[in-house]
């Protein structure tokens, strides 16, 4: 018997490659060498068929998935740019340089929307795609924090627990049901078993106190809340505010049986009791079903509930993974709080709908950072641009480059650190993202483009209708034409990025609780009337190959220490800390630190500014994040600009105590404020004190 590797090869080379071979079909002249022009003919003849061919293929996917009307305004679009562009000859180079990476990005996202449409079809929800995963790999690792582990066959059982024990007390579908809980296994299973019933689950921000805590209980409209015994001092200061249908149900990591005088259940014995079989219920969640509430600071206000539905989350999942190119034998490190969108979705989703190991920190550490990943052996990590900084000044160490990560994923990664910071951690690419919670405008960075937050196509750019409009310097609203309709923004041109709101669930804007709130981050009449789109309130800018860079943030609100400040929440804490007066909070640029850092400034005309009782009242009222490092107290006030003008006049002239007349305090780590003089002022710039 001849060896079968032999006999392989005889077939390719004597059966398919060394029989006479059918002759393609020839143009008659084509035989007669004399005819070359002919023959040239008809090469370029078989040439523009196969090219409309697959135009006719691509025209006919992309209608699928996105609809005629879609396919139009893209073909409209393309034939304006170019019969429009004085420069043919520069767009036709953009378009040669660009095409790999938008040809690259839209085959990964067709597999996403493919995914998509299958799970809609098949009415899958987040649990259903679980499950899934628990019967692939029982045995494997899904969740971990630092010395505890639960595999997803654990995960399964757990989540079942709670879905029996809230089942039984009586919790159905549509029901809403907050989770306020720090980083552990357990929050994700707690939000999975209510979601095998189809209940909400707001995740709400354990750092919030008071009045921002209750604010967040009551605008989901919770009929029930589970807390864990480390907070139960916040719950106490909130317990007699809460409207009384609101449930109360601890949570120990330890078995225990005492109470907090709350009137609450002890939901640690009742999952102890409880099957861990797969729960009957009377009306399965489906793929369009809310699934979480995730808080967002918005541009003003309170904390607003925005609504994650079972496809959008999904959709996130789906679409970081797809074009980031995630593995499902990658290992995730997770150092960000699980009650935001980047780890509670991104990264959790990794676990629960794809199999992947998920290492989830309680709290971030910048020394502990690459020795976490170096331990439990992750392969792919995720950031905030504030966590690069920090880790980025930590002393060199051998962890720094023996880890196994290949790719970090995350936001807010500054361009002036970036090549520092791979080159000093070994990191081989870098997929920065960019997206608000509440919105249907999310990019990826696919290519390593230092200090982009993603792309719009130059040649399609409708095939995903993202885009930069003019808008106004102080009010942020969109600069409108002679017809009434929106300015897109030239490149290099900064300008408010949006993203078109379509029936297609990739492009729904889901918005918040409050439908007030999500009226006022929809733009109408965009580049047709009665179009309409999210308006991020976010400044950003576009090169002229269609990279796009975050520039700064519209409104009120600034970001520090990863977080969004609202500045109207934080005026009415400052405000009554200091006796009711007038006060205004605004962000200031504090050289070496992401964002901007808070500064109240509070009317003082007498000089009698009880500084404590402001430290005592930020301090208990705010999250660190939030809380005004500076203070200026003002002697006087001009009234003849409006209240936001003065607010820019104000941050413009910033905290040095050697430009400005009134005094300036800052905000020490010991909790108080001191007063900022030049030499304390030259120590924050050198970077002597820090925030």
């Amino acid at each position: 018997m001849s060896d079968p590797i032999d006999d392989q090869s005889d077939d390719v080379e004597g059966g398919l490659l060394g029989q006479p071979q059918p002759q393609p079909l020839q143009c008659a002249a084509s035989a007669n060498p004399s005819r070359r022009p002919s023959l040239e003919l008809c090469r370029r003849v078989a040439l523009f068929i196969t090219m409309l061919v697959v135009v006719a293929v691509l025209a006919a996917v992309f209608a699928y998935f996105l609809g005629w009307a879609s396919l139009v305004q893209v073909v409209v679009v393309a034939a304006a740019v170019y019969l429009c562009t004085g420069r043919r000859y520069r767009w036709f180079y953009v378009a040669a340089k660009t095409a790999p990476r938008d040809l690259r990005a839209f085959t990964r996202f067709l597999r996403v929307q493919w995914m998509i449409h299958g799970l809609a079809k098949r009415n899958a929800s987040v649990p259903d795609m679980f499950r899934d995963m628990a019967a692939k790999y029982p045995d494997k690792v899904c969740l971990m924090c630092e010395e505890s582990q639960m595999t997803f066959a654990e995960v399964d059982a757990y989540s079942n627990k709670v879905a029996n024990v809230f089942l039984e007390h009586g919790y159905r579908k549509g029901d809403v049901v907050a989770l306020f809980m720090d980083n552990r296994p357990e929050f994700v299973c707690l939000w999975l078993g209510l979601a095998k019933l189809g209940v909400v689950v707001p995740l709400i921000n354990y750092n919030l106190r008071l009045n921002s805590l209750l604010h967040s209980v009551t605008v989901a409209d919770s009929q029930a809340l589970i807390y864990s015994s480390e907070l139960s001092d916040a719950m106490k200061d909130i317990s007699k505010q809460l409207p009384s249908k609101v449930a109360l149900y601890s949570w120990s990591s330890t078995p225990n049986n005492f109470s907090h005088g709350l009137a609450e259940k002890n939901l640690t014995a009742l999952l102890h009791n409880a099957p861990s079989t797969e729960p009957s219920v009377p009306e399965k969640p489906s793929f369009n079903d809310r699934l979480v509430y995730i808080y967002t600071s918005g541009t003003t206000g309170l904390p607003k509930a925005a609504v994650i539905t079972n496809a959008k989350f999904i959709f996130i999942t789906a679409a970081i993974r797809r074009l980031s190119g995630f593995r499902n034998s990658d290992r995730f490190y997770c150092p960000l709080p699980l009650y935001h969108t980047a780890g509670g979705c991104m990264s959790v989703g990794q676990a629960l709908l794809f199999g992947s190991t998920l290492v989830i920190r309680k709290k971030f550490s910048a020394s502990a950072y690459f020795s976490d990943c170096l331990k439990f052996e992750c392969t792919v990590a995720q950031y905030i641009g504030e966590m690069c900084r920090y880790i980025l000044s930590t002393p060199a160490k051998p962890e720094d480059t023996q880890h196994k990560i290949r790719l970090m994923f995350g936001n807010g990664l500054r361009p002036q650190i970036w090549k520092e910071f791979v080159d000093r951690f070994n990191i081989p690419a870098v997929a920065e993202f960019y997206g608000a919670t509440e919105g249907n405008a999310n990019i990826v960075n696919i290519d390593n483009t230092v200090g982009a937050i993603g792309f719009v196509s130059r040649i399609i750019p409708a095939v995903y209708p993202i885009s930069i409009i003019k808008v106004d310097p102080f009010s942020g609203e969109p600069i409108r034409d002679k017809n009434g309709l929106c300015i897109p923004c030239a490149p290099d041109e900064p300008g408010v990025f949006i993203g078109k709101i379509t029936s297609n669930p990739s492009r729904a804007f889901l918005g918040y609780v409050n439908k007030k709130d999500s009226e006022k981050k929809v733009v109408h009449d965009v580049f047709t009337k009665g179009d309409m789109a999210f308006l991020s309130g976010d400044l950003l800018v576009a090169d002229e190959f269609g990279y796009l860079y975050f520039k700064d943030r519209t409104g009120d609100t600034f970001r520090w220490k990863g977080e969004n400040v609202s500045t109207s929440e934080v005026e009415a804490v400052v405000s009554n800390a200091a006796g009711y007066r007038d006060a205004v909070v605004y962000g200031v640029e504090v050289f070496g630190n992401e964002g901007r850092a808070g500064m109240a400034a509070i009317l003082d005309q007498e000089d009698n500014l009880d500084l404590q009782a402001i430290a005592e009242g930020v301090r208990r009222a705010l999250p660190a994040y939030a809380r005004p490092q500076f203070i200026r107290a003002l002697r006087q006030v001009e009234m003849t600009g409006t209240f936001k003008l003065k607010k820019k006049d104000l941050q413009a002239e910033g905290f040095n105590p050697s430009s400005v007349k009134d005094k300036i305090y800052y905000f020490t780590s010991k909790g108080e404020y001191q007063l900022l003089t030049d030499a304390a002022y030259q120590e924050i710039v050198a970077g002597k004190i820090r925030f």
